[in-house]
């Protein structure tokens, strides 16, 4: 809480009597996340396997020495941030563009806001078998549209071949995901007022003026929070990457490295280490990104 009255009677009163009511919230996030987090972290330090009748010990930092000299750790750790720097930075771009077009006063527009939502209302495992079955390389419409078009000369195995795999995964979660983008930016630009832009109009600013002068200012808060949640979204994905490319080394994420430790090759302690090493990544990138609202928050109270 921050502002001139945040050390006053007043609001440590207000903050007292909170406190009872968020009491519930802390102990259960605490048993439902904090304990098996506490139990991986454990985990990771030892050499636990699957295996029945094999106790743990403990190895120390011996698995994250192990993982930090692993070319395909760092091959997961390299498909994870383009996944996420490339899919978040084109929905947002295409979720701002399709907001401002159905923000604007046209017939049908209940109807074409409703119909953006339905990538977005699709089970992710759906939509992964979905796109999995129209990108097949043999009977596929996707290649079968290639084909009649002429683009193509032969079926293309778009989740299979290394090259393109990864960036059919982005392409899928942008059909995905760029609805959510949508619409958290056109409920921010329903939130701002017509006066500013009469006035805008009345001093001679143009449309691109008006956006990146008035509308993008006006909106950056629900867009840094969309961008905050995707980028935190993007960065653990699995369902989409293992459903379309299986364990795949040239488009696995860290959480299909992970899983494939802890599952197939059941070694819990390396796996758990693995889904540490993830963890601590997610809570850095959220912790910078809380700072840098922060400090584009300051210059605004500074102002008022």
């Amino acid at each position: 809480m921050t502002g001139p009255g945040a050390g006053s009677p007043l609001a440590r009163a207000k903050r007292r009597a909170a406190l009872p009511f968020l009491l519930p919230l802390i102990v259960t996030l605490l048993l439902v996340a904090g304990w098996p987090l506490l139990r991986t972290v454990w985990l990771s330090l030892t050499d636990a396997r699957l295996e029945a009748g094999l106790a743990p010990h403990f190895v120390g930092i011996a698995n994250y020495t192990y993982l930090l000299s692993d070319p395909e750790w760092w091959s997961a750790v390299r498909n994870t941030v383009v996944f996420a720097v490339t899919s978040v930075a084109l929905e947002t771009v295409l979720g701002v563009l399709i907001a401002l077009a159905l923000n604007e006063k046209m017939r049908g527009r209940g109807i074409l806001r409703a119909a953006m939502l339905i990538p977005w209302a699709i089970p992710t495992v759906v939509a992964a078998q979905m796109w999995n079955w129209m990108l097949h390389d043999q009977y596929g419409v996707v290649n079968q549209a290639l084909l009649a078009l002429g683009v193509v000369q032969d079926p293309v195995a778009f989740t299979a071949d290394p090259d393109l795999a990864l960036w059919t995964v982005i392409a899928v979660d942008v059909w995905k995901a760029t609805p959510f983008m949508v619409l958290l930016s056109l409920a921010a630009l329903q939130l701002l007022p017509d006066e500013i832009y009469e006035a805008a109009e009345i001093d001679g600013l143009g449309p691109v003026g008006r956006f990146f002068r008035i509308t993008l200012p006006l909106i950056r808060p629900a867009l840094m929070v969309a961008v905050t949640f995707r980028s935190l979204d993007a960065l653990r994905v699995f369902d989409l990457m293992y459903i379309l490319t299986g364990n795949s080394a040239a488009a696995a994420s860290m959480s299909v490295y992970a899983r494939q430790h802890l599952v197939d090759f059941q070694d819990v302690g390396y796996g758990s280490a693995a889904a540490t090493a993830l963890f601590l990544m997610i809570a850095a990138l959220t912790s910078l990104l809380v700072i840098a609202g922060r400090i584009q928050a300051a210059p605004e109270e500074d102002d008022r």
